[in-house]
């Protein structure tokens, strides 16, 4: 199996090359639950693969930067500032971070916090 370090690199280098569709079918299990900061969680693939492609289908264009991440066990971190222009014209720039846990090399768990947008 390969390493955390590693896989977390792998994950945010997909992130950053505008590849996080492509990040979420190789690199998260079938039993995932995401959340978004206090949100109620969605739980398994196919409910947030529905989620992740509408929110990515109604983005025009991003910039994308990783500031940081940090690994512990089984658990990574990663700090991101988003600069986003949705296709609707709204623009929206905010800091984020994902606190995503691990279980044989797939993420299982994702949350991510981050001050929602005025």
């Amino acid at each position: 199996m390969t390493d955390l370090a590693t896989l977390e690199a792998q994950l945010n280098a997909l992130i950053l090359d505008g590849r996080a569709l492509e990040a979420f079918e190789l690199l998260y299990a079938e039993d995932i639950v995401m959340q978004e900061n206090t949100a109620p969680p969605i739980v398994g693939k196919a409910h947030n693969r529905e989620r992740e492609r509408a929110f990515f289908g109604s983005i025009g264009q991003v910039h994308v930067q990783l500031l940081g991440s940090a690994v512990s066990d089984e658990v990574t971190y990663s700090e991101w500032i988003y600069e986003i222009s949705f296709k609707d014209g709204r623009r929206v720039c905010m800091t984020e971070v994902s606190a995503r846990r691990w279980r044989g090399g797939l993420v299982v768990h994702e949350r991510f916090y981050y001050n929602p947008a005025a």
